[in-house]
């Protein structure tokens, strides 16, 4: 298991080199404008493009400049400074970061929840009206965009603008620990939007896993030794059947911690995905260069995370081998 961390974590740091070599290409290198204008953003005065490129470095060689950017994310954390909002990059993030963690943490709780269960269901009556309306639902949940299903529920159930005012609507999120009743009943809404596609999707996956796993030798032997239909689903079953939904996990986890701009932006939650959205809207490139920084880090660990895991359900793969 050491080993295999050690080997996996080695890697993880290969990636994210490569991930911050692309995001310099890209942010530095490839513009044709200046890019001290580009990273001062729209409206800069020429006063402000000078200051912007003389802390960039663009007077030096551009490995000097990689360099300089590359120890300064390692050693500080330092992300650059937006120009737009008159804040370090990195404490944009960190202000941005619960929001993002709350709204992926519950969203992730709702569709485990619910995807889970009807998958289960569904593999063992596979063709039953249940298994239907199910997979029916999953696939009206999976065409429906996440941006219209949030003006849905909110033009349905906001306390604002709602036709039957539920819940409470679009920028009313506030701080866990400022508000805790309020923090909850306004990320409900965010949540069962966020959620619905997920859902839908590890619903589907799970059925069509179970029911080939359903199949194997192994199960028919466990049911000719007398052990109960139920210990034989959930123990020999779903454990070896959620092996595809460990790697979708991982794999979702990274991102959406990597900011649900979407999600964020309909119900204006201010978040990491809001927050690149606002950055994109206003051409602030080093609040979008931090957030890419950002969620290339959390896909890479959620990735070793999954390895992790997936060799703990599955007793054939070995770690060390």
């Amino acid at each position: 298991m050491a080993r295999f961390l050690v080997r996996r974590c080695l890697w993880g740091v290969v990636l994210l080199v490569l991930v911050s070599a692309a995001t310099f290409a890209i942010f530095y290198l490839l513009p044709s404008a200046d890019p001290a204008v580009l990273r001062a953003g729209r409206g800069a005065t020429p006063q402000t493009i000078a200051a912007v490129r003389h802390d960039l470095g663009l007077d030096r060689p551009v490995t000097a400049q990689y360099w300089h950017f590359l120890t300064q994310l390692v050693l500080h954390f330092d992300l650059g400074y937006s120009y737009t909002s008159g804040a370090p990059v990195s404490s944009l993030i960190a202000d941005g970061l619960p929001a993002t963690i709350s709204l992926a943490a519950g969203a992730i709780v709702v569709w485990l929840l619910v995807g889970i269960p009807l998958g289960i269901l569904s593999a063992l009556r596979p063709r039953s009206w249940f298994d239907r309306l199910a997979m029916g639902g999953a696939l009206v949940a999976l065409s429906a965009p996440v941006y219209w299903l949030g003006l849905v529920v909110l033009y349905l159930f906001a306390d604002d603008i709602g036709r039957w005012p539920l819940l409470p609507g679009a920028g009313s999120y506030v701080g866990l620990t400022r508000d805790p009743w309020h923090w909850l009943t306004a990320l409900v809404l965010p949540w069962l939007v966020l959620a619905s596609t997920f859902a839908a999707i590890y619903a589907r996956v799970l059925r069509t896993s179970l029911i080939e796993t359903m199949q194997e030798d192994y199960v028919r032997t466990a049911r000719a030794k007398g052990i109960s239909e139920r210990r034989v689903v959930l123990r020999h079953g779903v454990r070896n059947a959620l092996g595809p939904l460990v790697t979708l996990l991982g794999l979702d986890v990274g991102v959406l911690l990597g900011g649900a701009v979407l999600t964020e932006a309909v119900f204006g939650i201010p978040g990491i995905g809001r927050l690149n959205y606002t950055a994109i809207t206003t051409s602030d490139l080093p609040v979008i260069q931090g957030t890419v920084l950002l969620a290339a880090l959390f896909i890479v660990v959620a990735n070793i995370v999954v390895d992790v895991a997936y060799a703990l359900l599955d007793p054939r793969v070995r770690l060390d081998g």
